[in-house]
Order: structure tokens, then sequence, then C-alpha cells
């Protein structure tokens, strides 16, 4: 059937023709893909020894790679090589921490050093089909097999050093997938490293793609495919280490529909014709900074771009590009003061993708191409302390890494911590304090989401037996910063403890590290005010649930008029009503407007004719900020203004921004007249919404 043929793009070897040998003496193995259907599940344990039949009409397409591996003086005659001069870079290893997440074989086993990926882009089976040629490094002796993530993947063989050798697909574990063992054909010992080359196809239903329709796009015309990786996803993709402590280079050839461009999370290395297809083009990538596999990124579609600074172009599709650069064009005022901040910007270039609105996040940090939400199009750049952030990760996250995701805040309590920075920078210190203060509010809605004594609600938590998407909150950024700001004012200011800042990043760069890491390093660094560092209630800051124990102290300037508004509001009785008018407005800013709404829903529901009334001389229906109208919809449900409802629906379907959609189907299925509509809605959207935020919402509601 057509709908189970391989595209004709992945005929003979247009891969091969595109790979030219490099001048030192090389060991080059060939390996034919049979492209037809496997024909044991990835789902259900298996052993494979032996070459798929080919002999079926849609299989007679096949990809031909070619693997160059260096040989070296020290090389032996199986195939396997010394130490990786590539990755020569990374420190030493770290002790060893357990990663719940992975069913891999831990960084104490083996560190997966490079990754040189190979595929074909069909839009037709909504597939990548291909092959992950994997440099692995043992790190113990006489290794004979090791583990690597997988999660829905069928896989068509294993070929190591021109022979194919036995691999074993475990049992599916849940959220975790299912653990691939590889025999080595020949114990290494200690360094030594064997290139593993992985024939695979993703499911169509992979939880790290989003493949959506030309319907779903503002051209209406092309498909487009996008990826997220962070959490665990990347073993969605491809067989790997899927987890934070093990850090790899990559290179990428990847084969798309010549009318669409294809991006990475690396830097660009050109593009040509595929020579065995004139429809299609091969791009081709390379990302020598090590990064975990939870950064590698792909997206395909019909892209453009526009400069917007010397190091950065702004991508999207043509009917968002113009909006897109106006919007971002502070981004390398950001990013030269991200590097006073935190040391040279090593990745190169630092590109932004606006994504279509089903992207479930704010921004994703993928090195040299941060992925953005168009629901930060607000048309007058007020929303864009984001790509402060996603360039603050440039240092904190994508250089210094949680080496598990118990340590998340590492990431992002630093990365927000350098993102008011930046923001402070360019708008003035009282600016950042009045973030800041927002940010301690909205910690304050998560833990009472979660509850005061929820394990989600600890800076360090436990995930064994958790799905770090299910975990998934602001309290690893806010009670992160929270810890940070107060040692900032514990320990003698901004500019002392950005000295420490400085000294983690050159301390920890191309590591992934724990809190227990983070912590040595700061009584090591602050050596003189250990009696301060003492007075800390660490086990009440890391290990305890709900807010922290200190709140640190808060310039309140640019946040008074935000709290008076809004006590005006809930002290109103009916008859005062009439004092209100749009110029309470006229002197607040758009971050001070969407503080005035996040102060009224915390002390939400207001009586319904006031939230009449707020509609009437305010007109927020009418702002597309797309934060002030999250929070303004919400106060509507809480007060039950059924004529908000159509307009929450719209809203919690049109953009996927999980920040926004979760909490906006949570209240409309709160209130019980709309319960069924709720629900509802979310089955019929729920084909065309991302995988991560269609599962989260249905547990939100209880229906999935």
């Amino acid at each position: 059937m057509e709908a189970f043929s391989r595209s004709p793009h992945c005929t003979s070897d247009h891969f091969r023709r595109l790979t030219r040998p490099p001048a030192a003496p090389t060991l080059l193995l060939f390996l034919l893909l049979p492209f037809q259907e496997c024909s044991q599940s990835s789902q259900h344990p298996s052993t494979h020894t032996h070459t798929l039949p080919g002999s079926k009409a849609h299989a007679l397409s096949r990809c031909t790679t070619e693997l160059v591996v260096s040989s070296t003086s020290s090389s032996l005659a199986a195939g396997f090589s010394g130490a990786d001069r590539r990755a020569e870079r990374l420190p030493r290893a770290m002790p060893e921490v357990v990663d719940t997440c992975s069913l891999a074989s831990p960084a104490s086993v083996c560190r997966t050093k490079h990754l040189h990926l190979r595929c074909c882009v069909d839009f037709t089976r909504r597939v990548l089909t291909g092959t992950a040629a994997l440099t692995v490094q043992s790190q113990e002796d006489n290794l004979r097999s090791l583990i690597l993530d997988t999660k829905d993947l069928t896989i068509e063989k294993v070929v190591i050093n021109g022979q194919e050798v036995k691999y074993t697909l475990g049992e599916r574990q849940s959220y975790k997938g299912s653990p691939m063992e590889i025999s080595l054909p020949i114990a290494l010992s200690k360094n030594q490293e064997v290139v593993i080359e992985i024939s695979f196809e993703t499911s169509p239903k992979s939880s790290a793609l989003q493949w959506l329709t030309p319907e779903q796009t503002s051209g209406k015309e092309h498909p487009y495919l996008f990826s997220q990786c962070q959490a665990i996803h990347c073993r969605a993709i491809l067989p790997c280490q899927d987890t934070p402590s093990v850090k790899l280079t990559y290179s990428a050839e990847v084969s798309v529909p010549k009318e669409l461009v294809a991006l990475m999370s690396a830097i660009r290395d050109g593009e040509a014709p595929d020579p065995e297809d004139l429809s299609r083009k091969i791009y081709k990538f390379s990302q020598k900074v090590p990064i975990p596999c939870y950064l590698i990124a792909l997206v395909v579609g019909a892209l453009e771009s526009r400069q917007i600074g010397p190091r950065t172009l702004v991508w999207s599709e043509k009917e968002q590009v113009e909006k897109s650069a106006y919007e971002f064009s502070e981004t390398e005022s950001m990013l030269k003061i991200a590097e006073d901040l935190g040391g040279p910007y090593v990745w190169g270039q630092y590109d932004l993708l606006v994504l279509p609105p089903s992207f479930p996040y704010g921004g994703m940090e993928n090195p040299c191409l941060t992925f953005v939400t168009p629901t930060l199009l607000a048309g007058d750049k007020s929303l864009s302390n984001v790509i402060a952030h996603e360039i603050s990760h440039s240092w904190t996250g994508n250089l210094v890494t949680n080496k598990t995701w118990d340590h998340f805040w590492l990431n992002e309590g630093h990365t927000v911590y350098l993102e008011r920075h930046i923001c402070g920078r360019l708008f003035g210190e009282k600016f950042r304090h009045f973030h800041a203060l927002g940010g301690w509010g909205e910690l304050q809605n998560s833990i009472k989401t979660f509850g005061d004594t929820h394990p989600y609600t600890k800076l360090v938590v436990d995930l064994t037996n958790v799905d770090p998407d299910v975990a998934y909150s602001s309290v690893p950024y806010e009670k992160g910063f929270a810890l940070l700001f107060y040692l900032e004012q514990l320990l003698g200011g901004p500019e002392v403890f950005l000295g420490f800042l400085k000294a983690y990043v050159e301390k920890f760069s191309y590591k992934s590290i724990t809190t227990d890491d983070w912590k040595d390093l700061l009584y090591s660094h602050f050596k003189d005010k250990v009696d301060l560092l003492n007075q800390v209630d660490w086990n009440a800051w890391l290990y305890s649930p709900g807010m922290p124990p200190v709140k640190p102290n808060y310039d309140m300037t640019l946040t008074n008029a935000c709290i008076a508004l809004s006590q005006r509001w809930m002290t109103a009785k009916e008859e005062d009503l009439s004092s209100f008018t749009s110029a309470d407005l006229k002197d607040l800013s758009s971050h001070q407007l969407n503080e005035f709404l996040a102060q009224m829903l915390q002390r939400a529901p207001l009586p319904l004719g006031h939230i009449k009334r707020m509609q009437e001389v305010y007109n927020l229906n009418a702002i597309n900020n797309s934060e002030i109208r999250f929070r303004w919809l919400r106060l509507c449900i809480q007060s039950k203004w059924e004529e908000a409802i159509p307009l929450a629906l719209k809203m919690a379907t049109e953009q996927g921004r999980m920040k926004f959609t979760r909490p906006l189907f949570k209240d409309l299925a709160a209130f019980d007249k709309y319960h069924h509509q709720a629900v509802r809605t979310y089955q019929e959207h729920k084909a065309s919404m991302h995988p991560v935020t269609a599962m989260l919402v249905g547990k939100d509601l209880k229906v999935d």
C-alpha cells in the first residue's frame, strides 16, 4: 500500500555522494539499510541477529550510507579507536549519580562522545528514517555490552565494523521507553571507543515530534515538523544515552522536500540537491560543543530568515518574519550583556526560530537556534524577557548542566537569575526587582496548585518513577531564583554574587553537576563568609516542600501601583464601580498591567459586576499581549462570566503553550456548567496538540 511505501528520496546512496573521506587514513564502513517494515515490534522484547528480508516491493528503495571513522596509531584491528579528539575539551567525569529517568548504561560505564545522524524526513508517513552512528567510549575495562534508551522506535539493524551485531529490545517501561542492549563483538578496555551504527525509524506518534498539516501553519501550503526533546524525548527520535549526565558533539545530514528548509541546534554546514531525488535537498549541520541529547533539535518547514544582529537570524514562516524581526531586535544587546555576566559565548551563531502556535513552551534553549512561541509577538517587545532567559541558558543549562532532572533547578534557577540581570541592565534595577517579586507570586501560585506539602514543590526533587514532564512547573525556576536572590543579599549584593556566578560557569562548563557540586563551590568561593552560609537553612531551601523559609527583600517601586489598583477593586462595593475609568491604566506599563491582573488572580474570584465593569472601562478583551490576555480570561472564568467562555476556549486551543493552555482548561473544567464543554473541546483538538501538551491536559482533566 502507498501509505507504507518508502519515500523515493531514500534511494541508492544519496548521502554517500555528499560525504568525502578526510585526508587522514580512514577506515570506511559501508552498510545498506533495508527500508521495509520491521517484522517485530519495538514494543516487545526481541533479539535480532539477521538482516531483515528485502523482497517486498516497497522495500526496494534503500539508503546507502558511508561511515567514516578516523584511524589512529592505537586503533584496534576490529575498528575501535583511542580517545576521541573531539571530546578532549571535556573535563574528567564527576562522581557517578544515578539518573532514574534513563534506562541506558550510566556515564560510569560508557559515554557517547559523538553522533552522526543521517535521516530522511517523510511527511507522508510522518516518520524519520535513517542511521545514528554513535561513537561510544568505554569507562571501564572488559565492556562487552551497553544499553541505550529508545522509545517507540523500529530498529532495522545494528552494525559495528561492517558486521551486524546482536541487540535486544526490552519491555516498554511506561514513559521511559524500552532499553536496547547491544552486544559488542570485542570487549573494550577503559577509554577505548566503538562506532555503533543503528538503522532506525521513528513512530508517527513519536513524543518528540509534532507533524503539522499545511492547514496548521500560517502559509497553509506546506507541512511542518519540529522536535522537542527536553526532558527525555530524544530517545523517541534515535537510540541514545538520553540523560543530561552525558554530553556529545554531533553532525547531521537531513533530506527534506526541496521547497522546505531544515534547521538544527547546530551550525549550518550548507545544502545541496539530493542527487537521487531532484525533488529533495540535503541539509548538513555540525555541533562542535558537547551537549546533552535533550538539546538535539530539528525543524523542517517553509522558513524564511531576517538578520537582526551580527550573529543572529530570526527564522519563521514568511507571514511572521518581519514582525518577529521587530519583536526581537534587541537580541544582540542582550547577548553582549550576557557575555559580560557569564563569559564568552562559545556557540558561534545565536539564531531564533518562531514556531507555529502549538509549540508547548515559551522558549527552548536549543544551541545555535532558540525555539520560541509566537505568543511572544506582542508588538511592543514587552515579552522579550523570554529571549533573555533563553540566551542565558547558553551558559547555565547548556554549558553547565544538571546531572539529572532531580537537579533541574540548577539549570533554571541560575538562568532566571541571569535573565533578570540582563533585563536589569537594560531597564534598570527597579525593573529587575519588579520581575523578581512577580516571580515570587508565580511561585506562590504553583505551590498553591500542588499543595504546600507536595514533593514536587521541593527544589531538589526525587523523580524515581516520575515522568519529568508531569513534575514540570515554575518551582525550579522561581524557588531556585529566590534562593540565589536571597544568597545575593546575604553575601554582599549583586556584583559580589555575579562574581560567584562567573566562577560557577568557568568551573563547571562542559560538565553535568549536582546540587552538592554547586554547594561545594559556593562554600569554596565564599570561604571568608562560611559563618553566613552556615546560617542558611539548607534543608528547608533544598529538600523541603512548600514556600522558601525566607523571603528576600524586594524594591516595591514599580509594584506598588499594581497593588494599589488591585486593592481598590477588591474593596470596592457595587456603588463604587463608577469611580473606575480608563485613566486608571494610563501610567501603567504592560508589565504593570500584567502584574495588576496577577494580583487580582491571587484574590479571585471577584463579583461578576466587578468583572463586567473592568471590561467596560479597560477593554481588556481587545489586548493581544498573551500574558495579559491569559490572566484576564482566568479572572473572568473564576468569576463565572459566561461571555468569556468562548474567548477562553479559543485561547486554550488556538495556541499550545502549556503555561496558558493547561490552566485555562483546568479553570474551564472547574466551572461546573462548562465542564463537559471543556472536556469535549479538548477531545476535539487533542489530535492537533503537541503530544506532551495533549498528555498533560488529559491528565489535568482526568480523561486520559
